[in-house]
């Protein structure tokens, strides 16, 4: 069961900056797109800005058009399919893969990490096509982004995740989530579906993604469209789970597709077609956005490799909760190393780029070649250079050079451009596109080592720099989290675990005035504990501590997703309960005590029967604020001991 983070713990991050952000045209469109008078002329030309995300629009609006029907080639047409929602989570999904695609956290493989979120997009998208349970392009995005969370803890805290990372790889029995929360004070799910929030995806949406690793009881208990998107996801996630598998495995993979198809009521037919398609979908785009992707596959090949048998009723259970599909880095599989700076070298002629190559080698640059602009830019977003000589400045090489300036990863590499001694106009003309260095040709060697050893120096300082300003981050990030767990311990109950009574009156007030701003329902229950005295005095004060905890571990047990439980005092504890009425709540608070009474203590030869008297009460016309409230539901208690205990009384109730 997730339960949302803390907002105190979401802003610190987010007003720190180090969260996955988008960035450039990007965060334009997203802008743009927040306005309700946006037209989709205006927004055209902001995204015509940045052409790597036409195309992918275009790519994303060919996925959706039906087959029979002319392709999209325009970024107009792309705008008009897709619609607003769509383009503006897109530009954040694309931006993110753009910006993150590589990081500082050792064990996380970020190729892997957005290969499998391209799938689990891919998957969700052709699959809402056949259910038709909400818009396939939302449905694209929300795969792309589901797994963001592991994204920010590997950008946030990259060497403490790595360890984590490590930790789990090697003990399949350690609870990710959990180690998270203990180094953290967070876990993955929680800071992206917070994320998520913050960027105003849909709280359906956002709650869905909060299902990616277990479809809970709590959802299967409400049904619905969001039981039905839940187990859509865990069907994608197989999907990609299959993608991404082992070649010999994939097969046995297909198996578990069928029984999540038969879970989200997908028939296996339609899987059956629509496998190779997404497949197919995955590959075109993992190529597009130019990552490491395995050779093509089919289907059909598994399905001759596959049991002869297929599963042919699955029942919807809570599974143990699954380990996600962390980012590690395969075995034996180096980093790769940061000492080394590479040169790129960019002229159509041959033997002007020669020159240039033996001048870098010889100071010890790794070199890379490109015959023109066009080809120089693809491999600058490839290689990721650290320098960047361009032989021959022409018109089309400072079109390169803005282009290279617009993204982030362009701006800190260094350019050196050379133009002829006789063209004054484009010596200059480079320096205003964007060049750090400008020289005129021709060009000795000795002069290009020179003005290349400059260059080195800066990329020096500018590593120098980056090293001061990670160990400030890192310094930084390590407060934050010492802050968090000491504002952790300083509202939890070292006991039972539960929150204490200062987060329970923070939170109360916080559900009170949302229950009146929306008019919703709003109840709450006292808890108290039977007979926790006679115990203490009768067995001793560890005796009365180990009776508490697993009347607390019932009830915990018990719990909804919306409900929140805190312990207030010795033998008492406090459920907030939005959204709920006083029926709901009285239905709720006879689970809970039975769930108690069902408890046994074995201490020495004898066994404690346990259980709780609670208190109901909801918000009415007669209750004036949330204090009020509390004293309503305390008394319910005190009159469920008066009547003999190990019952449930609501006040209103006996008024009515």
């Amino acid at each position: 069961m997730t339960r949302p983070l803390d907002i105190d713990k979401f802003e610190q991050l987010r007003i720190s900056g180090e969260l996955p952000s988008p960035r450039g045209v990007a965060l334009a469109i997203i802008k743009l797109t927040a306005q309700h008078d946006v037209s989709l002329t205006e927004l055209g030309r902001v995204v015509s800005g940045d052409p790597a995300f036409v195309g992918r629009l275009i790519k994303a609006a060919n996925g959706l058009i039906a087959m029979n029907r002319r392709s999209v080639s325009s970024a107009n047409e792309a705008l008009m399919i897709l619609g607003l929602p769509a383009v503006r989570t897109m530009a954040l999904g694309f931006s993110l893969l753009s910006n993150y695609r590589s990081g500082m956290c050792r064990s996380f493989d970020y190729n892997r990490f957005w290969s499998y979120s391209l799938a689990l997009a891919v998957a969700m998208q052709v699959v809402t096509q056949r259910t038709r349970i909400a818009a396939a392009d939302e449905m694209f995005s929300l795969g792309l982004l589901t797994r963001v969370g592991e994204l920010a803890l590997a950008t946030v805290y990259a060497e403490d995740y790595s360890k984590v990372i490590d930790r789990a790889g090697r003990d399949p029995q350690v609870d990710l989530q959990a180690l998270e929360h203990d180094v953290f004070a967070m876990t993955h799910t929680e800071l992206g579906m917070a994320m998520l929030r913050d960027w105003g995806l849909p709280p359906i949406f956002v709650e869905v993604a909060g299902q990616f690793e277990r479809v809970d009881a709590d959802v299967v208990a409400r049904g619905g469209r969001l039981q039905r998107l839940a187990l859509q996801l865990a069907l994608a996630r197989a999907l990609a789970d299959m993608c991404l598998g082992p070649a010999k495995k994939r097969s046995g993979l297909l198996h578990v597709v069928f029984g999540k198809a038969l879970e989200a009521e997908v028939e296996q037919a339609d899987v059956l077609v629509d496998c190779d398609r997404i497949i197919s979908q995955w590959l075109d785009w993992g190529k597009l956005l130019q990552l490491d992707m395995p050779e093509r596959f089919s289907v059909n090949d598994l399905v001759s490799e596959a049991p002869t048998t297929w599963p042919e009723e699955v029942t919807v259970e809570v599974p143990a909760p699954a380990r996600p599909v962390l980012g590690a880095a395969e075995p034996g599989r180096a980093p790769a190393s940061q000492d080394a700076l590479r040169a790129l070298i960019v002229d159509a002629e041959v033997g002007e780029r020669g020159k240039a190559v033996d001048v870098a080698r010889a100071l010890g640059l790794e070199t890379v070649e490109a015959g023109d602009a066009n080809q120089g830019l693809e491999k600058a977003l490839d290689v990721l250079p650290n320098l960047v000589v361009i032989a021959t400045a022409t018109p089309a090489d400072l079109e390169f050079i803005r282009s290279m300036r617009r993204i982030r990863v362009g701006r800190s590499i260094y350019v050196l451009a050379i133009a002829p001694q006789a063209e004054v106009d484009m010596l200059l003309s480079a320096f205003d596109a964007g060049a750090d260095d400008v020289t005129a040709a021709p060009f000795s060697k000795r002069l290009l080592g020179a003005r290349l050893r400059s260059g080195i120096r800066v990329v020096g300082l500018q590593r120098e720099l980056k090293q001061e300003r990670e160990e400030l981050r890192r310094f930084a990030a390590e407060l934050a989290v010492t802050n968090r767990r000491l504002k952790e311990a300083a509202v939890t109950d070292f006991l039972t675990g539960f929150k204490n009574r200062r987060y329970a009156d923070e939170r109360l007030d916080q559900a009170w005035i949302a229950s009146m701003r929306d008019g919703s329902p709003l109840s709450c229950m006292v808890v108290d504990f039977d007979g926790l005295k006679s115990i203490n005095d009768g067995y001793g004060h560890a005796v009365g501590d180990a009776a508490l905890k697993v009347a607390a571990e019932a009830l915990k047990a018990q719990l909804r997703r919306q409900e929140i439980i805190c312990r207030v005092g010795g033998d008492e504890f406090m459920l907030i309960c939005p959204n709920t009425t006083v029926d709901d709540a009285l239905i709720c608070a006879e689970r809970l005590r039975r769930a108690v009474a069902a408890r046994r203590l074995s201490v020495r030869s004898a066994e404690l029967e346990l259980s709780v008297s609670i208190g109901v009460a909801t918000r009415d016309s007669h209750v004036r604020d949330a204090e009020a409230l509390i004293r309503l539901a305390d008394e319910g208690a005190y009159a469920a001991k008066e009547q003999g205990r190990n019952r449930v009384v609501a006040m209103q109730r006996r008024k009515t």
